[in-house]
């Protein structure tokens, strides 16, 4: 670790115990949800329903980890699955210069796999048509489908180094499937990222026509899922016992996120 690196860590442990910055950052998400605020942004062309900071995290975490796989449950228009590839993209550049080797970017095998129970035509001609595509599968299908379930177990398992990132329904029943189905295909080291957490910690009023609600999202599936866990371990893709831990550095880093409890690091 440099320096800076000290510095920063330092910085963000304060910034954690900081009461005024940490409430001001909570009342930005509460007055930010209603008026929509994180569907202003996109990702190369396409828009993307995340708030910057989430953005900049991810990309952190996918540069860091280098994956092969990319697994997203949820697609809506398609700009996390390009910013994913983005990165996955540029992963592919360096290591032709490292390597010294010219870069054919249609024979990688560097992929991000979509998954969504609907994905709109139109939505999908323009994923398709992204210069981005060819490092993109998409699967049309509930993702607790076990038909679907099985389809993509079947792919990571040509993958050594798998990602996992859940933003579909946001229910707890929804979400603890998908965490019990997904986060096993999560390599050592990675992440599977549950994405809206923070239903649980706003008034319900701001969701009033969804499901999902407090003691009813993605953060109580967590919870149980990591509980669930502890008494009675899965084994991960590589037949290793699978040990999650959330990595609460990633959200006081940020301390503006919709995942909170959400980034989760296998160990």
């Amino acid at each position: 670790m440099t320096p800076f690196d000290e510095e920063v860590a330092a910085r963000v442990r304060a910034n954690a115990q900081d009461k005024q910055l940490v409430g001001a950052a909570r009342a930005f998400m509460e007055a930010s949800t209603l008026p929509k605020y994180c569907y202003n942004f996109s990702s190369l062309g396409r828009p993307i329903i995340q708030y910057p900071q989430d953005m900049v995290a991810m990309q952190e975490l996918i540069w860091t980890i280098r994956p092969d796989l990319v697994i997203e449950a949820g697609i809506a228009h398609g700009g996390s699955l390009v910013m994913s590839a983005s990165v996955l993209a540029l992963i592919d550049y360096a290591d032709a210069v490292d390597q010294g080797t010219t870069l054919n970017p249609m024979t990688s095998s560097r992929k991000v796999l979509g998954i969504d129970v609907d994905i709109r035509d139109h939505n999908k001609d323009a994923i398709l048509a992204h210069p981005l595509a060819h490092k993109i599968d998409m699967i049309e299908g509930s993702s607790i489908d076990p038909t679907v379930v099985d389809k993509v177990r079947t792919i990571a398992k040509g993958y050594e180094r798998v990602m996992v990132i859940l933003d579909s329904n946001h229910t707890h029943d929804h979400v603890l499937e998908e965490l019990r189905a997904y986060a096993p295909l999560t390599s050592k080291g990675s992440y599977c990222v549950v994405f809206d957490t923070i239903i649980e910690d706003v008034p319900d009023s701001m969701y009033p026509d969804r499901p999902w609600s407090k003691g009813n999202n993605p953060k109580t599936a967590v919870w149980q899922y990591l509980k669930e866990l502890q008494a009675s371990p899965q084994m991960g893709q590589d037949e290793q016992p699978l040990s999650l831990e959330i990595d609460k550095s990633i959200q006081d880093r940020l301390l503006i996120t919709v995942a909170a409890d959400g980034y989760l690091r296998r160990r």
